[in-house]
């Protein structure tokens, strides 16, 4: 289990406190749905409308880089 789990509401990590998913997380996302990239994006779409109800003040755009814009 890791430790980079996302602190809400403030959505920071656990593990080192960045922004949620750190560059950690994203790493080991990466590996944990290496074949499943539609199931990827459907889980960090589910955090990504959580995010947003508590993020009001983030621009959506960042938001949506953040979540899912890496995951290409």
């Amino acid at each position: 289990m890791t430790t980079h789990q996302p602190i809400k509401p403030a959505w920071t990590c656990g593990g080192c406190a960045e922004e949620w998913p750190c560059q950690t997380r994203c790493r080991e996302l990466r590996a944990e749905y290496d074949r499943a990239r539609v199931s990827l994006a459907l889980y960090l779409a589910a955090h990504l409308v959580d995010a947003a109800q508590d993020l009001v003040h983030v621009p959506a755009s960042h938001l949506h880089y953040r979540f899912l814009g890496w995951t290409r």
